[in-house]
């Protein structure tokens, strides 16, 4: 991968910095209930602010279809003060006269939010008018949100053509570290672990990983259309009966590339998701009973095959985690992750939620901040936002 501009290569001094970060954070009337993604941008904001910048700072939450005063970014700039123990002017609007009066304003190491970009119709689609607009509010450009930059949005993409410098914060800069080192030069043995519901989220990175991975863990429900194809029963179980082919290639894959791939061997089982009865757990499943967990002898087996890992890169849980009785599989993974003394990579997710729900999060060597960005960077795909700020700087 070519060298993509940090904040280390950009002339920033006293210069008005539009950073674009992450700060789709969970509310709930209007409270953040989770403000990592605010305190993962601290830094890239903290040292734009020792080089005097006048930090303009830029992010969508949520999916409104117009402006929706219950997903206005007042409550996240509230907070971003907090943490910087400092003031944030906050702009009710995103573009215009008045915001970029407000910008020219502020004083050396100074910090301004912006409304939510979604807010406006041209934050879709690359709209070059808006591109300019959102340009007129800097003079250089930062991008700092990984979780987005899968994104072909106008603040990711379609912005950078408007600047003359352009480079990626440390958040951003130390992503493509860390996944970049499981995309290439990846030390051995290299243990690819993927969970989820289904096989057809996961192709493209199944594909991609076949090409790098010594061995493939499989769990979650997209584990049984796997099975299924093997001619196991699977009982209930959730199966994608048109992808049973494709997953029968995929088996068919592994074995040409000399790729063992781990499938359950006992399941913890129920009637329904929504079952009342204690689960079970059984090696084999009845007609009337669908698998939502691994077992526990799967656990030992993954477990196994974890530890001699020198690289591993999880994506996905391995049943239901968000219910107590369903969660024991996706915990012993993580904990086997945690505990391998190799390379680690979660990425992000389900698997990030996962990871921070059992007290894990710093037992890893990464957690990836976006899901869809890190698959799709795994699978081999130049990412909108990074491609933007790589082209521009050519």
């Amino acid at each position: 991968m070519s060298k993509v501009p940090t904040l280390a290569d950009l002339d920033l001094a006293q210069r008005r910095v539009l950073l674009r970060v992450d700060f789709n954070v969970p509310l709930d009337n209007g409270k953040i209930t989770d403000d990592t993604r605010i305190v993962a941008a601290l830094p890239t904001i903290k040292y734009l602010r020792e080089k005097g910048c006048r930090v303009v700072v830029c992010s969508h939450l949520g999916r409104p279809s117009g402006i929706d005063p219950a997903l206005s970014l007042e409550p996240v700039a509230a907070r971003l003060a907090e943490l910087l123990d400092g003031e944030v002017l906050f702009a009710h609007d995103i573009v215009g006269d008045d915001v970029e009066a407000m910008t020219k304003e502020l004083v050396p190491g100074g910090v301004m939010l912006l409304e939510n970009l979604r807010f406006h119709a041209g934050e879709k689609g690359g709209d070059e008018a808006f591109a300019q607009a959102l340009a007129r509010l800097g003079e250089v450009y930062v991008n700092d949100a990984f979780g987005a930059m899968h994104r072909g949005e106008t603040s990711i993409a379609a912005v950078v053509n408007h600047f003359e410098q352009a480079g990626v914060g440390f958040l951003v800069g130390k992503e493509l570290e860390a996944l970049g080192r499981c995309v290439g030069g990846a030390a051995r043995p290299y243990v690819g672990i993927l969970g989820g519901a289904k096989v057809s989220d996961k192709i493209l990175v199944i594909e991609a990983l076949l090409s790098r991975v010594d061995e493939l863990i499989v769990g979650g429900a997209m584990a049984y259309t796997f099975l299924k194809a093997k001619g196991v029963d699977v009982g209930k179980s959730r199966v994608e009966a048109d992808k049973l082919a494709l997953a029968t290639r995929l088996l068919e894959r592994c074995a040409e590339k000399g790729v063992t791939m781990h499938l359950p061997v006992d399941h913890v089982v129920n009637h329904s998701f929504d079952s009342a009865e204690r689960p079970q757990v059984v090696a084999q499943i009845d007609a009337d009973q669908m698998g939502l967990d691994i077992g526990p002898q799967t656990v030992q087996n993954y477990a196994a095959v974890i530890a001699n890992a020198q690289t591993v890169f999880w994506n996905g849980p391995m049943g239901v985690f968000e219910r107590d009785a369903y969660a024991a599989g996706t915990r012993g993974v993580a904990e086997a992750v945690a505990a391998c003394k190799g390379y680690t990579v979660v990425g992000g997710g389900d698997s990030a939620a996962a990871a921070a729900k059992f007290g894990l999060s710093e037992k890893f060597t990464h957690v990836s901040t976006g899901g869809g960005a890190s698959l799709e960077f795994i699978e081999g795909k130049d990412l909108p936002g990074v491609k933007a700020i790589r082209n521009r700087n050519k």
